[in-house]
């Protein structure tokens, strides 16, 4: 974070860092709920991985949201397996920084969880997230069911078509199944509630999102 310059271009396999076999080895609860990191999870939830800039402010964001279970930062959709953040930070593994988000549809929609993605950062920046310069600073939406995979692409026709009544530029979110999600190092999971002073790089465009609008399964 803090204002990072790394490659723009994401890497070729060949040029690619060769990572490890070796999964990174973390806390097995979530610091601020003390749900387990990696499951198992109720019964009905779902998990879908966000990309928007600097993962700290963007986890927080998302486990604030009442109806998300646990969240998870880590790196998604390149190339090197089990990447370290150091590795991450060259641009030369091909992830970005991503939040994994477990919820609850009968509390929360994925609309609703998209509407704090899209306000929330800027989606135009390509691989940039405001000072942070890098690929691995990409917006990204990975999903895991063909459901959320139809939702996500409505609701992206639905922001972009707000953004361009503003003026503002196309969405470069990069939209496709999930990958391999690689956990980050324990420090840098639920960072901001052990550090609430540290860096947020958060910043939206202002433009509000006309989906997701708070109405949860539940009230339906």
């Amino acid at each position: 974070m803090f204002f990072k310059t790394k490659p723009t271009n994401l890497p070729s396999a060949a040029e690619a860092l060769p990572g490890r076999d070796t999964e990174m080895s973390i806390v097995a609860s979530h610091f601020v709920n003390g749900q387990p990191i990696k499951g198992p999870y109720p019964e009905g939830a779902e998990t879908i991985y966000l990309g928007l800039g600097c993962f700290w402010g963007a986890e927080r964001l998302f486990w604030e949201l009442p109806g998300v279970i646990v969240t998870a930062v880590g790196y998604q959709g390149g190339i090197t397996p089990n990447p370290t953040y150091e590795e991450a930070c060259t641009g030369l593994t091909g992830h970005t920084e991503a939040v994994k988000v477990v919820f609850d549809p009968k509390i929360i929609s994925l609309e609703t969880v998209l509407k704090s993605f899209w306000e929330e950062h800027d989606p135009t920046q390509g691989m940039r997230q405001g000072n942070d310069v890098g690929t691995q600073y990409r917006s990204a939406i990975y999903t895991t069911t063909p459901e959320q995979a139809e939702i996500v692409a409505k609701s992206r026709a639905s922001y972009q078509a707000a953004l361009s009544a503003k003026g503002l530029g196309t969405i470069t979110t990069e939209i496709s199944p999930a990958g391999p999600f690689y956990y980050a190092e324990t420090y840098h999971q639920q960072y901001l509630a052990k550090n609430p002073n540290g860096y947020c790089g958060l910043a939206g465009t202002g433009v509000s999102c006309p989906i997701g609008l708070g109405v949860t399964a539940a009230a339906e």
